[in-house]
C-alpha cells in the first residue's frame, strides 16, 4: 500500500513538472546559463514603483542593461544592492542602466521604504510572474541578467556574486553590442505588441 502511495506521488510529480515546463511558452528563456547568452532579452512592461509609470525594456535602446531580480526579504540582495548603487553612479554616464525587479508581495510602500533606506539610485519595478517565466523563471533570488546595448543577454547569474565578477560583468555588456542594437529591442516590442 505504502509503495502504491509513493508511486502515485511520484507521478503527480513528474506530471506537474511535464506540465509546468510546458507552460512556460516558446518566449521564455531556457534554464541552463550557456543556454541564454546572445539572444535577445524579451521585451516586458513593468510599473516603475517610484513614478507609477509603465516602464519597458525597449526604451533603453542602445544601453546596457543590468536586470536584477530580488526581494526585500532577500539576503544576498541586501549584500549586492550597494555594490549596483556604486556601479550606477559610476558606469550610468558610460550607458549602464541598471534596473531593480522586485519579485516579492511586501507592497508599494515596504518595497519603496526599503529602496529609500537602502539608497538605490536606479529602477525599481514591481514584478510579476508572467515576467518572470519571459526569462526562464526566476526561481532564487537575486538572479541577474546583464544585457548588451544590442538588447542581447551578455550574462546570466544565479545567486550572489562578487562586486568584482559584478564589475566585470558590467563591463562586458557595456562593450557588447552598439547602439543600433536597441533598434532591434524597440522592433521586437513592435512585433510582439504588450506584454
Amino acid at each position: 500500500m505504502v509503495l502504491l502511495v509513493v508511486v502515485a506521488v511520484v507521478a503527480v510529480m513528474l506530471w506537474v513538472g511535464a506540465r509546468r515546463t510546458s507552460s512556460t511558452g516558446g518566449d521564455s528563456l531556457a534554464r541552463s546559463a550557456g543556454a541564454v547568452r546572445g539572444k535577445v532579452a524579451p521585451d516586458f512592461k513593468l510599473v516603475d514603483l517610484r513614478t507609477g509609470k509603465n516602464v519597458q525594456l525597449a526604451d533603453f535602446k542602445g544601453k546596457a542593461v543590468l536586470l536584477n531580480f530580488w526581494a526585500t526579504w532577500c539576503p544576498p540582495c541586501k549584500v549586492e544592492i550597494p555594490w549596483f548603487v556604486e556601479l550606477q553612479k559610476q558606469y550610468g554616464p558610460q550607458g549602464l542602466q541598471i534596473i531593480g525587479v522586485a519579485m516579492d508581495d511586501a507592497g508599494k510602500d515596504k518595497i519603496l521604504k526599503f529602496a529609500n533606506d537602502m539608497s538605490i539610485n536606479y529602477l525599481v519595478l514591481q514584478g510579476t510572474e508572467k515576467v518572470a517565466e519571459l526569462y526562464g523563471g526566476v526561481e532564487s533570488l537575486p538572479t541577474t541578467f546583464y544585457i548588451g546595448r544590442d538588447g542581447s543577454i551578455t550574462k546570466r547569474v544565479f545567486g550572489l556574486v562578487s562586486h568584482g565578477e559584478t564589475e566585470e560583468n558590467v563591463k562586458l555588456a557595456l562593450s557588447s553590442g552598439t547602439a543600433q542594437g536597441g533598434e532591434q529591442l524597440k522592433t521586437q516590442a513592435s512585433s510582439s505588441g504588450s506584454r
